[in-house]
């Protein structure tokens, strides 16, 4: 299983501290956090597009072309792109440019977003979510396997047999990003893209319904050359020790989720609530590096999956509390999740790449 961090590289003002991140200092520390990443092994660096004053990336490809130049093995993923208010084309041409820098490691983790500040900003209708990203996704994957498009039209203009460059070298793997509704699981399934589930509240034993539906999914469509994967995306953070790991994490998720709840309708978020999240059984991924371990591998009994991504951190979390955490998950979390479930496991070609080597071990495989 693949072992990988992502982040929505938050801004805002540390609440342990007072002390106040610029988007461009957290953006010159996201570069630290990529470096460290690929350096201690793990297998696949993350960035979310959102377009809030609360979060320094709002356009993934560009932050992880920055990062390309800093790391040599570990795969460059959005998490996610925003399909349904972006352009196919673009982003098909950032993404490519972004894998011939980073010599075949990007990947596109498309999905219709959490937020909808996207949607007014760059003049769609609301009303049209789920359609913009069916016909996106549609239109992506058609660039995906053809230098030249020919394409109706409908929300976008209409292509007449005009090409898309660059092309990269490879055809870069294409994730679709599920929150919990059944009808996203079934159309990664049907279309036979690899799916990303975010499990970020209740018990994940409660999303093993959405991945058997995928696989079934996937088994009904029999698509040729079908990417068939499940990557399970959680939130949670590692210490040292489990009160360390909550006085690093807690402030800074409490204030981002509490800033969230208030636009959503949701009670604040009270350190009781998160403890009872970080138990075996529930959504936090979260404590001492066996704490993590654990989890994980409770979790692949579960699911079977084939990638674990950890979202580090929520909210304007210290700097050096990140690094730190990324150390613990890359050299003591990765190397014991990968023995116990018996070494890197081979997962479908053009979904995802093999785990990633260590330092020591030479160049990563890319999948073609």
């Amino acid at each position: 299983m693949q072992l990988g961090v992502y982040t929505f590289a938050d801004v805002g003002r540390d609440p342990s501290s007072g002390e106040m991140v610029s988007p461009g200092q957290r953006l010159r520390n996201l570069m630290e956090e990529m470096e460290l990443a690929d350096a201690v092994g793990l297998d696949v660096f993350g960035l979310g597009e959102h377009h809030r004053a609360d979060y320094a990336v709002s356009a993934p490809a560009v932050a992880l072309a920055a990062g390309a130049a800093r790391t040599r093995r570990i795969i460059l993923a959005s998490a996610v792109t925003v399909l349904s208010s972006d352009d196919p084309v673009r982003v098909h041409e950032q993404f490519a440019t972004l894998d011939l820098l980073s010599s075949g490691r990007a990947e596109i983790m498309a999905g219709r977003g959490s937020f909808i500040e996207s949607f007014p900003l760059f003049g769609y209708d609301l009303k049209d979510y789920d359609a913009l990203f069916a016909e996106n996704l549609a239109l992506l994957l058609r660039i995906r396997e053809s230098e030249r498009v020919s394409w109706p039209g409908g929300h976008r203009t209409a292509i007449d047999g005009l090409g898309v460059y660059p092309r990269p070298e490879r055809r870069i793997p294409v994730w679709v990003a599920v929150g919990g509704t059944p009808q996203s699981a079934a159309r990664a399934g049907s279309l036979g893209l690899p799916m990303a589930l975010a499990i970020i509240g209740g018990e994940p034993a409660r999303f093993t319904p959405l991945v058997d539906l995928y696989r079934r999914a996937v088994r009904e469509a029999a698509a040729p050359g079908a990417d068939s994967a499940v990557s399970i995306n959680s939130h949670g953070f590692v210490g040292e020790t489990f009160a360390g790991a909550m006085d690093a994490c807690f402030p800074a998720y409490a204030a981002a989720m509490t800033t969230i709840g208030r636009e959503r309708g949701w009670p604040p978020l009270t350190r009781e609530q998160f403890e009872r999240g970080t138990a075996l059984k529930n959504h936090l991924v979260f404590g001492t590096p066996d704490q993590v371990v654990e989890k994980i591998l409770y979790q692949h009994e579960l699911f079977r999956h084939d990638r674990f991504m950890l979202q580090l951190a929520v909210g304007a979390t210290p700097h050096r509390e990140v690094l730190r955490a990324i150390e613990l998950y890359g050299t003591k979390v990765a190397p014991a999740v990968r023995k116990a479930l018996g070494g890197p496991t081979a997962v479908p070609a053009g979904g995802a790449a093999p785990a990633a080597a260590t330092p020591e071990q030479g160049d990563r495989q890319i999948p073609v």
